[in-house]
């Protein structure tokens, strides 16, 4: 700085103070002052990612003077000043609004992996509303009852035979109509032998032969199985009684001998059971498909060979099922299987009786 300058109207000082601060005035020529404006005015592009604009901020620029002429005289350098164009600060232009973007499409929602099924309620059960899903219950007002809910109808004449003795149970089986059986019946079979028997044979039903005479197992049947009481150690009518589940020979339209229906065996078969309760048998013997199937209350369809070979019940009393004889004249192969299964109903028999 020249002496002039600091000894200038009290100058000195000032200036000295500004150049020691490194703050002093800062002198560049004209046409670079006028470059470094232009510069500065050029737009900032910013990313277009950045929603938020930026205030402007202003720009500091050196003010730009005219360098003394000669550098001798302080009031031609600033005389010629007033003229040298100054660069005032210039505001940031503002960036462009950010131009919109077509709406990239949506991502598809993430769905958590599916749970294992711990054996539980579903996951779905958790979400529905109960209150809106549920409708209400109609509770019937005991006014109305289907009729499998009515108590079912006892036969009042099922309640007497119950309670007969002997006479009276021969008298009313020989006079019964409690089924269809009765129109083609020449006799009705009731039974035959000891009525304190221990041992009980029951059949199917009387056949031709069983119709004419009023006993059951006559013919060669019955003759086959009196031969297999023989081989038992016992004989018609000695410890032995021999029934049918039906009293009546049941015939098909072309007159021939067919096994009865359900509905004639639950009408016939009370008669039965009574004759069991009064004669109080050791053992029980079921001769044929038939006789197991309705004393043991089994499907129609079960074969006899799936019913052999075990000890059933039959109101706490042992039942032992075995081919009926009719059966065994037509496969005689079968006598062997037969013979195992009266063999199996003695053995049952000796762990019954009373030492």
């Amino acid at each position: 700085m020249s002496e002039e300058l600091k000894n200038e109207n009290g100058f000195g000082s000032s200036l000295e103070l500004l150049d020691a601060l490194g703050i002093g005035p800062v002198w560049v020529r004209r046409e670079l002052a006028v470059e470094e404006a232009v510069a500065q005015e050029a737009p900032v592009v910013e990313a277009p990612a950045r929603p938020a604009v930026q205030p402007a901020e202003p720009v500091a620029s050196p003010v730009a003077e005219a360098a003394p002429a000669g550098g001798s005289d302080l009031e031609d350098a600033f005389a010629a000043a007033p003229a040298t164009p100054v660069a005032l600060p210039v505001a940031r232009p503002a960036p462009a609004a950010p131009v919109a973007q077509p709406a990239a499409p949506r991502a598809p929602e993430r769905r958590s992996p599916p749970v294992a099924d711990d054996g539980g309620p579903p996951s779905w059960l958790d979400e529905m509303d109960f209150a809106a899903s549920m409708e209400p219950l109609l509770i019937p007002d005991g006014g109305e009852h289907d009729e499998d809910d009515a108590p079912a109808q006892v036969d009042p004449m099922v309640a007497r035979i119950a309670a007969m003795d002997w006479p009276q149970l021969k008298e009313i089986v020989s006079d019964c109509q409690r089924c269809g059986l009765c129109k083609g019946r020449k006799n009705t079979v009731f039974g035959v032998g000891d009525e304190k028997a221990k041992w009980l044979f029951i059949g199917e039903g009387p056949g031709r032969n069983e119709d004419q005479q009023g006993e059951p197992f006559v013919g060669p049947a019955g003759k086959l199985l009196d031969n297999m009481l023989a081989a038992m150690g016992v004989k018609r009518g000695d410890n032995a009684y021999i029934a049918n589940i039906v009293k009546c020979r049941p015939t098909g339209d072309d007159g021939r001998d067919r096994p009865p229906s359900p509905q004639e065996v639950a009408s016939c078969l009370p008669y039965l059971q009574r004759q069991i309760a009064l004669i109080q048998p050791t053992v029980l013997v079921a001769l044929g498909k038939t006789a197991a199937i309705s004393l043991l209350g089994m499907d129609p369809s079960t074969p006899v060979s799936r019913l052999r070979g075990t000890v059933h019940r039959y109101q706490d009393l042992p039942l032992v099922v075995t081919y009926h004889p009719a059966y065994l004249l037509r496969t005689l192969s079968d006598k062997s299987k037969t013979w195992a299964d009266l063999c199996l109903a003695m053995s049952t028999y000796q762990q019954q009786a009373p030492n």
